[in-house]
This record gives C-alpha cells, structure tokens and sequence, in this order.
C-alpha cells in the first residue's frame, strides 16, 4: 500500500515498535549514521528511553520518506500533525488483513521463540517489556543492543522473505 499510514505500519512491524511510538516519532529522535532510533521515556510504557537498533530496510524505509516542512514527524498526517491513532489500523483493514498492528508484535514474539536462537530476554528488550522481577532489573543493566541489531535485521529478513510453495507427497508414491 501507499501513504504515510502504511508506511508507518511497516516501520512499526520492522521495529517491532508500539503504534503509538511509531505514531509520535519525531526526526530528531533517528540517527541514521548510528542506525538508530532512540524513544524518550515520556513516550514509553516503562517511562525509560528505548533505543531501537534499525535494520537496513527500516532505515530504507525512512530514509526514503519525505519531510514534510514544519512537522516534526517522521510519518506525519495529511495537516502535518501526527497520524491518528486508528492510521495503522485502517491500513489493515483496507488490505482485509485479519490482523491488529499490535498484533504484529506477537507474530515477532512467536517468531522469535520459534525459529531464532536469541534468548528470550533479547526478544524482550526488543519490545521493550517491562520487567516485574526488581531483582532481575537491578542486574539487567545491558541493552544487548548488538544482540538486538541482528535479531531486528533476521526479523526484517523474514518479512521480506516469501515463503517457498508447500511441497505435496504423494500417498503410496503414486504420482499424479
């Protein structure tokens, strides 16, 4: 699809980012030479910032959005403020996908469980989940941010993969 909300979704599912993150990011926040996005904790679940390591084709993606003079918004709404917060949403629904964006962080989640080796508290930080054990946080003081990096990049991979045509066996080798 084309327009700045499905834009925004897909950079949302590259990231595995909330929608309203994704929503409300602001050009000051992407540095494009570090590759990476950095989310203010007034933004954030857990009130701390958040740094996103962004793969090559989240950084495609932004880079070849336009700036639209006097917004602040990477992808921001027709009027120059931010996309609604039904956007991304719309965007499923116009492509009758069955799915929620914030559905797509589950699929990351389950992907990641399922077909990656990373461990599970790399997948976490990616999302940033906010962990309950106190203990836990007080030791967990790293961002795994090069752990993150190529998780992100595997994920972007998968994305734009296409999965290869299921094969057929045929029953009592017979060949039809």
């Amino acid at each position: 699809r084309e327009g700045i909300g499905a834009r925004a979704l897909e950079f949302a599912i590259l990231t595995a980012a909330r929608s309203g993150e994704v929503r409300l990011a602001t050009w000051d926040e992407i540095d494009v030479d570090g590759k990476l996005w950095t989310i203010p904790g007034e933004r954030m679940k857990a009130a701390k910032p958040h740094r996103v390591p962004l793969s090559a084709p989240a950084l495609r993606l932004i880079q070849s959005t336009p700036r639209m003079k006097g917004s602040p918004y990477v992808f921001p709404a027709v009027r120059g403020g931010a996309l609604s917060d039904m956007a991304l949403s719309q965007v499923c629904r116009r492509m009758k996908v069955d799915a929620v964006p914030h559905g797509f962080r589950s699929t990351f989640k389950d992907w990641c469980r399922s077909n990656t080796s990373f461990a599970d508290e790399v997948s976490e930080l990616a999302l940033a989940h906010v962990n309950s054990d106190a203990t836990r946080v007080a030791y967990a003081r790293d961002e795994l941010l090069p752990k993150r990096a190529r998780l992100l990049r595997d994920w972007a991979k998968y994305c734009g993969s296409t999965p290869a045509p299921a094969g057929v066996t045929p029953i009592r080798g017979r060949r039809g």
